[in-house]
């Protein structure tokens, strides 16, 4: 029974691509749970420490910084490998964030000390480290993933990562809402033992399962080329199909960036104290990630099986328009929730497996590289923008959603254009066994 209802939800899976796929889920509900934990405590943790209106300001801050990180990333790609790198910034995300955890509790630059200012660094330090924990990790992890798996193995498999990750976001985003009850700086020290723990487990995926013929995993590190660091950029503006990726993958940030501020703007009117804003991050990651497990569970591998990429590239765009326009016209903090909940659930749930499976017919130089670029200075440019546009008329709410909205629409207007070309060329590089190289 329980293979029926596995084969109805998800495809028909071999014993081996369960073992694959189990294990690969935990090791993202490791690492999402974490990141989530983090993610819902790092307002709260600007807010009482440097102040929640430099927020945009740190985001840019995150942009300009992720020009050296990406280079670096695309550095150590080649050095250490991906297997390496990806148990090397465990290790060193794990460390970071126990330190994070202990400083916290200073009296000086910690929660202690009540006043608020943009001249305390270690805000800022905490603010960054957890948007590098995201952009770094999570799309290494995915690179990592995709390089050692092939298109119809994936089309079943994700979904079951992607139901792991919110499982772990889940709980993360749940002890996060009692925070009132934990405390902030131990949260912090839970995510960090988290991250820790994503070591043995990567350990032990890369013992168990057994290379696959037709992925890179059968292939050596030392016949991979040595490319430079700017490789990765030459390879995203030279291929069209790259392109497309990149603006499926982040044009959704700079709607869902203002989106989040405008929310967190009016929430803070409510939830004052460190702790109660926390909790209510912590509550919106749990209603985030409650839906998005609902729709990975029952929808993503149904609507990718049955409509196909395109149809689901499409979709995001769509229903995010709707919900754009429903906060123009009813800009309250309920709505604003739901409008937020919406678009990151379905980012997660939706988004991001499609735009995961569009790297598999790319060579290893494009997943490892130009994705590097897309993950780390793409992303975050989309957050800039996003950031930029509520830095700019933060003063004035009824400007903020006037100008917000018309630019988010036209934004989605190019996104809707560039899913329908990616879908498209897909669709045609896997049915011709063709790969961008």
């Amino acid at each position: 029974m329980l293979s029926r209802l596995v084969g109805s939800l998800w495809g028909n899976l071999s014993r081996e691509e369960m073992k694959k796929f189990g294990l690969l889920s935990v090791i993202f509900f490791l690492l999402i749970g974490a990141y989530w934990l983090l993610r819902t405590q790092k307002n709260a943790a600007f807010d009482a420490i440097v102040g929640y209106q430099y927020q945009p300001r740190a985001k840019i801050v995150n942009l300009f910084a992720s020009v050296i990180l990406v280079m670096i990333y695309s550095k150590l790609i080649d050095i250490l490998g991906k297997k390496n790198l990806l148990l090397t910034l465990a290790t060193f995300f794990s460390g970071s964030f126990l330190v994070i955890a202990y400083l916290l509790e200073f009296s000086t630059i910690g929660f202690l000390n009540p006043v608020a200012s943009p001249d305390r660094i270690f805000g800022w330090f905490v603010y960054l480290m957890i948007e590098w924990l995201g952009s770094l990790m999570v799309g290494l992890f995915w690179a990592f993933v995709t390089s050692t798996t092939k298109s119809e193995s994936a089309k079943k498999g994700y979904p079951i990562i992607l139901a792991g990750a919110q499982v772990g976001s889940l709980i993360g985003s749940f002890l996060s809402y009692k925070s009132q009850l934990f405390g902030n700086a131990l949260l912090f020290g839970v995510g960090a033992v988290a991250l820790g723990l994503m070591v043995p487990m990567v350990f032990l995926y890369l013992r168990v399962i057994p290379a696959e013929a037709g992925t890179e995993k059968t292939t050596t590190d030392s016949k991979k080329p040595k490319t430079g660091m700017l490789e990765g950029l030459k390879i995203l503006v030279t291929r069209p199909y790259i392109m497309g990726i990149l603006a499926v993958s982040t044009i959704y940030e700079v709607i869902n960036t203002v989106l989040e501020f405008e929310m967190n703007i009016i929430a803070k009117q409510t939830y004052v104290t460190k702790e109660a804003f926390a909790s209510f991050n912590g509550l919106y990651g749990v209603f985030v990630n409650g839906l998005a497990l609902v729709f990975a569970l029952l929808g993503t591998s149904f609507l990718i099986r049955r409509f196909g990429l395109k149809f689901c590239l499409l979709l995001f765009p769509i229903m995010t328009a709707g919900l754009v326009v429903g906060v123009y016209f009813n800009p309250v903090l309920g709505m604003l929730l739901a409008a937020c909940m919406a678009v990151k659930g379905l980012s997660y749930a939706l988004n991001n497996p499609t735009k995961e499976m569009m790297y598999i017919p790319t060579s290893q130089d494009v997943r490892f590289k130009a994705k590097g670029w897309i993950d780390q200075f793409g992303s975050r440019s989309s957050k800039g923008i996003g950031s930029a546009i509520s830095d700019v008329f933060k003063s004035s709410v009824s400007d903020l959603l006037l100008y917000s909205t018309v630019i988010s629409l036209g934004l989605i207007g190019v996104w809707a254009v560039a899913a329908a070309f990616v879908g498209t060329r897909f669709k045609k590089l896997t049915d011709n066994n063709q790969i961008v190289d």
